[in-house]
């Protein structure tokens, strides 16, 4: 089982970059990194809501569950 992060798919279909989307939400870039990634082992809700709101999607457009 994962938690399988699509920030970067999200990202690229509103058409922003990791510095702008991290200067937007008030998170560094490399916490941003971390995140798309898929390494980071927690993200807080704020930081999930800043996210939402400026990709302008859900919290499930961002996160996907498989269970393998």
């Amino acid at each position: 089982m994962e938690i399988i992060v699509n920030l970067d798919v999200m990202m690229a279909k509103r058409k922003i970059s990791s510095n702008e989307l991290a200067e937007r939400v008030g998170i560094t870039p490399a916490n941003l990194s971390i995140l798309k990634t898929g390494k980071a082992k927690a993200i807080r809700f704020s930081t999930l809501m800043a996210l939402c709101h400026e990709l302008q999607c859900q919290p499930g457009d961002l996160l996907e569950f498989r269970d393998d």
